[in-house]
């Protein structure tokens, strides 16, 4: 018989500055995408919450950056296997301008373990995680 899979549906964020790409180092608690790999910003959307909403909590929640503007770009599924569930998880795209400062992960035991803008130069496809070298594609690599 088989396993039925939990769907999830996510907003993450695509935000560049001089060539770089701010991501996000997953932790232990990530659900879905292996720890370690760097990730876009972002994560599930909560129930009756808009996508736009989860997308501006997510940033200020992993990254402790005030999301200023977002235009959707693109959406992806993926499936996964990650602490005994099978996943079908829908990712939603945004391009997004952002208030400037430093980054810094604000959310204590969440699934963002660290935080950084990364030239797009040095991003390898075994570092990412499937939704952000998706993202990576979406604006095309350098």
């Amino acid at each position: 018989m088989a396993q039925s899979a939990r769907s999830r549906i996510s907003a993450y964020a695509i935000a560049t500055m001089e060539d770089q790409l701010l991501l996000t180092q997953l932790s232990e608690a990530s659900p879905v995408f292996l720890p370690g790999l760097w990730h876009l910003p972002g994560g599930g959307i909560d129930p009756g919450e808009q996508p736009q909403e989860t997308l501006a909590r997510e940033l200020y929640e992993e990254t402790g950056l005030e999301l200023l503007n977002s235009r959707l770009v693109d959406a992806r599924s993926y499936t996964a296997h990650r602490l005994g569930v099978h996943w079908h998880l829908v990712g939603l795209f945004y391009r997004v301008d952002l208030q400037p400062g430093a980054p810094q992960v604000t959310e204590n035991d969440g699934s963002a373990a660290e935080v950084r803008w990364m030239p797009l130069s040095d991003l390898t496809d075994s570092m990412l995680s499937p939704a952000a070298i998706d993202g990576l594609d979406m604006i095309g690599r350098p």
